[in-house]
């Protein structure tokens, strides 16, 4: 049985986590998002707060049920001039915080949380800058429309690895906290604890 449970249902970071050779179990946690990011908004908590909180939730949640496992949990949140983007609820907006965003830059944090014996043990927030071209109103549409089934479940309206690479003009950061995971600190801090061999 791997010591680790990713505790999250994005098939891109187990993805990683697997090509990158780390055995773990995936244990999708039942938490409110929404609900979190609405309550932590009303107390005035940053974007990075939010996706630091929303992976310890995750972790917090599966560890409780399995303490002597480590947990592993994720979270990204979009950060646009201080304020918490959504994933987009339909078309029109996804097209609306596209048109928002477009000529100007924005910020992803990754943040994930380890928990053992039901407490954090470790935590790591990184965060990438996006410089996004000034695309046309037309392109941005056809765009929403030819990638909708891909894009509906992402923060910012896009995918990187995907059709929305051509988006962006910059980049400043770790690609792979463009795909929603710390995977370079999560893989340092798991080889140095003796989960991963060194």
């Amino acid at each position: 049985m791997p010591s680790l449970i990713l505790a999250s249902g994005s098939s891109i970071r187990a993805d990683l986590l697997k090509r990158a050779g780390v055995p773990f179990e995936i244990a999708i946690p039942a938490i409110d998002e929404d609900q979190i990011k609405l309550s932590m908004q009303s107390e005035g908590a940053t974007p990075r707060e939010m996706a630091d909180a929303l992976a310890e939730a995750k972790a917090r949640k599966i560890s409780g049920k399995q303490p002597e496992r480590l947990v592993l949990g994720c979270d990204q949140v979009l950060d646009f001039d201080g304020k918490a983007l959504s994933k987009p609820i339909s078309r029109d907006d996804a097209l609306d915080q596209l048109i928002l965003m477009r000529g100007q830059t924005h910020s992803l944090y990754s943040a994930a949380v380890i928990y053992e014996d039901a407490r954090p043990v470790w935590r790591h927030v990184g965060r990438v800058r996006l410089l996004m071209r000034d695309a046309s109103d037309e392109w941005l549409r056809e765009y929403v429309e030819r990638n909708w089934e891909s894009i509906r479940h992402s923060v910012g309206c896009y995918k990187l690895e995907e059709e929305g690479a051509r988006l962006f003009t910059r980049i400043e950061g770790d690609y792979f906290n463009v795909l929603g995971i710390p995977l370079l600190e999560v893989l340092s801090y798991l080889t140095l604890r003796g989960t991963l061999p060194s």
